[in-house]
């Protein structure tokens, strides 16, 4: 009640220009996953003024101004605090200043507690399994440090069903006792602070959904993922070897397979190294031809040798006749004689 007559006073002093640049509905901070905080007081469609925030603990600490506004548009509209000035179990208080046409209005905010303020981040890791034939059990773990301190919220529905159907866990654990194998099911969870260790309505977001069911494209993110780590890193390597084990053993055995795909060169004078060294160049010996056969092809029959020849004309040896006054040793009468028994007569030729 002490500072409400200044504000008052203020606000009346101000007039229209600080009218439009209303106190916000109040300043709103929220403590995530205990690793920052943001405390806001408005949005650039509320707020017409310039704003700065500053924040103490109780007797604990001096005023300290915010060090990283959140703005929009040019407009702060809320601080944000690092995990290193943040103080749990400690009363905590704001105030936010308001400026206006070189006038300004302090606006204090109510004493909070910051472990009632915290908002875990959503659950990951969701995993479902086959407990019977009927029973589904499904998992998850939080990212918040302290796990005693939560409880969850699990939501799901089936394929056919209208409606969501929504249960408090206090554990990491939901059993669904009964399933219809001809559904498929969608599974979310949600965390928030529990009362033992604060007093707060704040949940956390939906997780990732997991989906179950015989229609459904997955059955688990971990079983998918485990699905793929056996094809990838087992299944493909192993099939692979295989098949190279399989084509060098037929590159070995199979001779046909090494004629294809790398033909011999012919060398013929291999073959013929018989007829050179053991039968020395002889081509019958070597080709088995019969001795009778080769008898056979042999002539069996001799004539005589006939010798031929042809005088001269007259003008080539009459000279000669004149020269030496004696005639020829051989009449030409004689020479005509072996002319008409010359084998040309009967074909033979000498």
């Amino acid at each position: 009640g002490t500072f409400l007559a200044p504000v008052l006073l203020l606000l009346c002093r101000l007039g229209p220009h600080l009218a439009a640049a209303h106190s916000p509905p109040g300043v709103e901070c929220v403590l995530f996953n205990e690793e920052y905080m943001t405390c806001t007081w408005g949005s650039r469609e509320t707020l017409t003024a310039n704003y700065s925030l500053y924040y103490w603990y109780e007797n604990r600490s001096p005023v300290v101004e915010c060090k990283h506004y959140l703005r929009d548009r040019g407009i702060s509209v809320g601080c944000r605090l690092n995990q290193s000035e943040i103080i749990q179990f400690q009363p905590f208080r704001v105030l936010v200043n308001a400026s206006l046409g070189g006038r300004t209005l302090e606006i204090p905010s109510e004493r909070m507690q910051l472990q009632d303020l915290v908002k875990p981040e959503a659950p990951v890791n969701l995993t479902i399994r086959n407990l019977s034939s009927n029973q589904l059990q499904l998992t998850w773990t939080s990212p918040y440090p302290k796990a005693q301190c939560l409880e969850h919220a699990v939501k799901y529905r089936s394929n056919k069903d209208t409606s969501w159907t929504e249960h408090q866990v206090k554990g990491d654990v939901f059993s669904l006792p009964s399933v219809d194998y001809e559904k498929y099911y969608t599974f979310y969870v949600r965390s928030k602070i529990n009362s033992y260790c604060g007093s707060t309505q704040l949940w956390s977001e939906w997780s990732v959904p997991v989906v179950w069911g015989s229609n459904s494209t997955s059955k688990g993110a971990a079983e998918e993922q485990l699905h793929w780590f056996w094809i990838h890193t087992v299944l493909i390597p192993i099939a692979s070897c295989l098949l190279l084990l399989v084509l060098v053993i037929l590159l070995v055995r199979m001779e046909r397979v090494w004629v294809i795909l790398m033909p011999r060169i012919p060398n013929p004078s291999k073959n013929f190294d018989e007829l050179f060294i053991t039968h020395n160049g002889n081509f019958q010996e070597w080709a088995g031809v019969p001795k009778d056969v080769v008898e056979s092809f042999k002539p069996n029959y001799s004539e005589k040798i006939c010798s031929v020849s042809e005088l001269p004309p007259k003008e080539s040896y009459e000279p000669l006749w004149e020269s030496s006054n004696h005639p020829p040793s051989v009449m030409p009468g004689a020479l005509a004689a072996p002319r008409e028994h010359s084998p040309y007569k009967n074909g033979y030729v000498g």
